[in-house]
């Protein structure tokens, strides 16, 4: 299975980076109808294909996507898009 695992850094307050978390979990959901939930300061998500999670730090976001066999030749595509997110979201942080 392709893993794509992204650490992006940001000065945002941890409400503030959460609320970044949850927009870019609500963009994957209607984008790719991903399922997610939270627990504590990790959102969890899935659909056939993709599972990953995302982990908001205190000064970081960890994000780790596994993609299944199908997905896995899209992955270079599928970070991308990841990353572009993260910029919107984060900004430059």
């Amino acid at each position: 299975m392709p893993n794509i695992v992204i650490r992006r850094s940001h000065q945002l307050s941890r409400e503030d980076a959460r609320a970044a978390a949850e927009k870019i979990a609500a963009q994957l959901r209607q984008r790719f109808d991903l399922a997610y939930e939270w627990d504590g300061d990790v959102v969890s998500f899935e659909r056939p294909g993709v599972v990953g999670e995302m982990e908001v730090g205190e000064s970081e976001i960890n994000l780790n996507v596994q993609l299944g066999f199908m997905l896995g030749m899209f992955a270079p595509t599928i970070e991308r898009e990841i990353h572009k997110n993260l910029d919107e979201v984060l900004g430059s942080a």
